[in-house]
């Protein structure tokens, strides 16, 4: 695949990016070596290798998933400029 001026000038658009038309050529050339190291890296044999998450084996720490109310009510409503029987108080925005 080869990216031309034209393809590079509407992907300069399309990531909001002011390209100048002479920058162009560059531009396009660029985007041709990073598309052709990405052909380099479909051409190597993976067969048998696991898809890895991060590079050092690692275990998520985990806990028992149990529902609480956090018995932090007080502290969280001290910071509400208006709160009412528990919760927070806003002005009404849809009639």
């Amino acid at each position: 695949m080869s990216i031309d001026q034209s393809t590079a000038a509407k992907v300069a658009k399309l990531a909001r990016i002011k390209v100048e038309q002479d920058a162009l050529p560059a531009l396009a050339a660029e985007f041709n070596t990073i598309l052709g190291f990405i052909e380099q890296l479909n051409e190597v044999n993976v067969d048998g290798v696991e898809p890895m998450v991060s590079v050092t084996p690692m275990r998520l720490k985990r806990r028992t998933d149990g529902v609480s109310d956090g018995n932090q009510q007080a502290k969280v409503l001290s910071n509400a400029p208006d709160a009412r029987e528990g919760f927070f108080a806003v002005p009404k925005v849809v009639e």
